[in-house]
């Protein structure tokens, strides 16, 4: 199986709409799923994608903007974890 490569933007105009409560929260999921050897997460500065409301976050080079800390569980399930057990 692939990893998945997760981005999270940690510039500051995601910084102040929750990246770091983001990161913490993948970060959550990815232990307790015992996910550690499938997902690849790191920060990235500005990704130049910068939202009225919520974090970047970039996976497989897919960007996806507006996300925030209410609606990352389902982006995680959508977006992330469904790669995962595809096998990307």
């Amino acid at each position: 199986m692939d990893c998945v490569f997760v981005q999270i933007c940690i510039g500051s105009s995601c910084h102040l709409k929750g990246s770091q409560e983001i990161v913490e929260m993948i970060q959550g999921y990815i232990e307790e799923q015992k996910l550690e050897d499938y997902i690849i997460l790191s920060g990235s500065f500005c990704t130049g994608q910068c939202n009225r409301e919520g974090v970047t976050i970039i996976v497989n080079d897919v960007t996806y903007t507006g996300i925030t800390p209410e609606t990352f569980k389902e982006f995680y399930n959508d977006k992330i974890l469904k790669l995962v057990k595809e096998g990307n």
